[in-house]
């Protein structure tokens, strides 16, 4: 059962609400008549006091989803308004609206001067920021509200939809974008049982036509399973974080998702603090040919049993007893293996590969991904999309690009590269096989043509998506495997093993982690004699599990049936900027925040961390996307049990964070300063407080000298809205500030220290720190001048962290339920 659009519209209840949200008026005439009817309807404060005491001597009703403290939702129904049906322009154009402008400006060229294409910017509408936004007691029925600062963008769409012909809605293939049409088909007045909705998998001219010529009504199952993914958070976030400041530190949030995810890393990185490593001992064997040829073999049986030595003195036992004694060869085994290919691109697989190819982040693979799917300029082409949807856990590939791969295979490679059959690739129970894998949408378009219309980011991971599909479609690998084995003294088993690649394939053009060459052996056979060269014990200790990286991390949430193709990036990037975790060299490692959360988390919210359960509503997510499951049963019954075990964490103490030795002295009083915990992360403490309230940030030095005062060394901050800055150490002794990252070079024009930005595309470009230098980028380019003072005053306001606190403002409140809404 779908969500009904009268009852989701969120509507404002007075036209002072509606001008705040943006939403479309009714007429003047209608609103007249709402505003009577509710006079002549509306009870006396008398009856209403009446009724309420009534209320409190009746037993208060249930539902599904618990105790209903308001009798009067289990009859009512929300207020329907009804609006007049958009009436079109004969004349006009047709508006075609996708997310992005860059999507827009590629669309508008293909599709010629009877179409205008604009870009939403995303979402318009959603849960207001003030409040839950969800009433749970009436079905979980969301009150959506028009986005704070998108009032613009809605005129603009209103105005040009008053003008056309004709809507076709082309958000995103996916939930979120489907949402976004259904949001959209409100805000313009557009019938959604109507065929408004157009989508294709990739931003080409064919692909364009062919989802023009077929548009479709808006798919209310996947407006459902997004709806119930955003009420989901939306409820965590809501009443799981105030929970949070009470009970373990001011400033926290929590997310549904995000949880599951910090408890994985917090549990792993147990594991290694327990880890005992225990000893053991390998022997390897040189040995020759009566040709010369020498070898390494490892010693595996002794009597017939796995090799198992614990320490050296068994092992120089074996040395001292093999050493010198005839080896003759008894078994020598040839085999072929055959490789298949890996799939193509799903979102994991390109973020894991990502990280571990090309040293991205999954944020920034994602968001180079994104710019490659939208188009790029490429010559005498055009403006055209290089790569299919970047969201997607489906390995499906369309019939006519298989096809195709055939033909550029054998024209390129020759026959033998092409499989017999072509490659078919299994995808998971949840994948959302609407979609193809990530692939090039044109073979023509190689890297090498490419290349000059690209930055190197989007060559480098364009050149993975294009190898690993190509791969993707090619014979498999063919190795020759050989494993000879030996026998010293009938007691002691040496086994040798190599392998070399007698057809690379799919290794011509794509080559994953597995190496299939090894150092060639001798050609041998049963019965020969080999000389004992040498016996080499080496003594190892086992290893405890690794930590998670960013590849294994989102591996593991894909294993474990966690989060989808969209949320993988959002996940790693919320809980390291929630000060959970932070990713040093690489892995993440939790902090001691992210260990008292979790704690706190596991053992009263022990179901709904749990990582079988948040699987498990996935897998329900999926069911309301294919329309066999309601969204309000999926709420319903989450909520049953999340709301248990608030109610019971709600009385609990509060949790103690132990403050943890930094090794620093106090400059005031010299007591020991310790690590504590605020909203931005960890900072330094006088541990003689409250006595000496002497408290600093914790600083992380760049290894750039400050250009103002010559002495101190510039210095990594956070200010108290979490934003990175940077200043001298020396502070207030020097009060140099930058936003952006001094590096070690000096303009060439006035001899300044330069600075690096990073942009959210990925790219860094450098500049001169001197505002009136001459080789500044532009104005619009750069931040506000008053923005170094700020930084200045930021700098000032950490060193005293622990200032008397004011009494909090309606303006607190309202951001204390900003941060706490999601």
């Amino acid at each position: 059962m779908s969500i009904k659009r009268t009852i989701v519209i969120g509507e404002p209840k007075d036209k002072k609400e509606q001008d705040s949200s943006g939403t479309v008026e009714t007429t003047k005439k209608a609103s007249t008549a709402k505003k009577e009817s509710t006079k002549s309807t509306k009870p006396s404060k008398k009856a209403s006091t009446t009724k309420e005491a009534k209320t409190k001597k009746t037993k208060e009703p249930t539902t599904t989803v618990g105790i209903v403290h308001d009798k009067k939702v289990l009859k009512s129904t929300p207020t329907i308004i009804n609006r007049e049906p958009r009436v079109y322009q004969p004349d006009g154009k047709v508006l075609v609206i996708v997310e992005s402008p860059a999507k827009s400006k590629t669309i508008e060229k293909f599709l010629g001067p009877n179409y205008v294409v604009k870009a939403s910017m995303g979402h318009l509408r959603d849960l207001p920021k003030t409040q839950i936004g969800i009433d749970i007691e009436n079905g979980f029925t969301p009150k959506y509200r028009n986005l704070e600062g998108r009032k613009k963008t809605i005129d603009d769409l209103v105005a040009t939809a008053d003008k056309s012909s004709a809507i076709l809605l082309a958000t995103d293939p996916d939930r979120e974008g489907e949402a976004i049409s259904w949001h959209l088909a409100y805000i313009l007045n557009v019938d959604d049982k109507t065929n408004c909705r157009i989508t294709f998998n990739e931003i080409t001219k064919t692909a364009v036509a062919e989802a023009i010529e077929h548009p479709r009504t808006i798919d209310m199952n996947m407006v459902d399973a997004q709806q119930a993914r955003r009420m989901l958070d939306r409820i965590v976030g809501y009443k799981l974080s105030p929970l949070l400041w009470k009970k373990v530190c001011k400033g926290l949030s929590a997310g549904r998702v995000q949880s599951v995810a910090v408890r994985l890393i917090c549990e792993r990185e147990r594991e290694i603090q327990s880890f005992i490593p225990e000893e053991y001992w390998s022997i390897d064997g040189t040995f020759k040919t009566t040709e010369g040829e020498e070898f390494t073999a490892v010693l595996t049986h002794i009597k017939g049993e796995k090799l198992d030595v614990t320490n050296e003195a068994d092992a120089n036992a074996i040395k001292a007893d093999v050493e010198q004694a005839p080896v003759s060869v008894v078994a020598v085994e040839k085999r072929k293996r055959s490789r298949k290919a890996q799939p193509p691109f799903t979102t994991s697989t390109l973020q894991q590969d990502g990280v571990r190819k090309l040293n991205f982040g999954a944020k920034r693979t994602m968001m180079i991904a994104q710019h490659l799917y939208e188009g790029k300029e490429i010559g005498s082409y055009g403006h055209v999309g290089l790569i299919t949807y970047m969201r997607t856990d489906s390995t499906r590939i369309a019939k006519e690009m298989v096809s195709a791969a055939r033909d550029y295979i054998i024209r390129t490679y020759g026959e033998s590269y092409y499989p017999a059959k072509p490659n078919f690739y299994g995808s998971k129970d949840s994948a959302q096989d609407a979609h193809e894998a990530i692939r090039p949408t044109s073979l023509e378009l190689t890297p090498k043509m490419v290349e000059p219309f690209l930055t190197k980011e989007e060559l480098k991971l364009y050149t993975l998506i294009w190898n690993r599909f190509m791969a993707s479609q090619m014979a498999p690998q063919q190795s020759e495997l050989l494993t000879i084995e030996m026998v010293a003294k009938e007691d002691y088993t040496f086994k040798a093993s190599g392998s070399k690649v007698i057809f690379p394939g799919f290794s011509a053009v794509y080559e994953d982690a597995k190496k299939e060459e090894t150092p060639q052996l001798p050609l041998l056979k049963k019965g020969d004699a080999v000389e004992n060269m040498d016996i080499t014990p080496e003594q190892h200790f086992t290893q405890p599990p690794a930590r998670y990286s960013e590849a294994s991390l989102i591996k593991t949430l894909e294993e474990l049936g966690i989060g989808r193709p969209s949320t993988y990036a959002p996940i790693l990037d919320t809980i390291v900027s929630r000060n959970y975790v932070e990713n040093t060299n690489k892995q993440f490692v939790p902090t001691e925040l992210g260990f008292v959360v979790v704690d706190f988390l596991k053992e009263y919210f022990g179901k709904i961390i749990n990582t079988g359960f948040t699987a498990d509503l996935e897998e329900e997510l999926d069911e309301v996307a294919n329309g066999k499951e309601t969204y309000q049963h999926v709420l319903g019954e989450f909520y049953k049990i999340f709301a248990e075990e608030l109610e019971a964490a709600s009385n609990v103490e509060r949790v103690q964070i132990v403050a943890t030795e930094s090794g620093e002295t106090c400059e005031l009083c010299g007591s020991p300063m310790v690590y504590k915990f605020g909203k931005f992360g960890r900072f330094l403490a006088c541990s003689n407080f409250p006595d000496c309230k002497n408290t600093k940030p914790i600083t992380v030095g760049i290894g750039v000298t400050c250009p103002k005062c010559k002495e101190g060394e510039i210095v990594q901050r956070k200010s108290k809205r979490g934003r990175v800055f940077y200043g001298c150490e020396r502070y207030p002794k020097c009060d140099f500030t930058a936003w952006d990252k001094p590096i070690n070079e000096f303009c060439d024009t006035c001899g300044s220290i330069m600075v690096q930005k990073e942009y959210k595309n990925g790219t860094v470009k450098k500049y001169c720190s001197n505002e009136e230098c001459s080789t500044r980028p532009p104005k619009r380019t750069r931040k506000k001048a008053t923005e170094s003072t700020e930084a200045v005053e930021i700098v000032a306001a950490e060193t005293d962290i622990t200032k008397k606190t004011v009494k909090k403002t309606a303006a607190k409140k309202t951001k204390k339920s900003e941060d706490i809404a999601d």
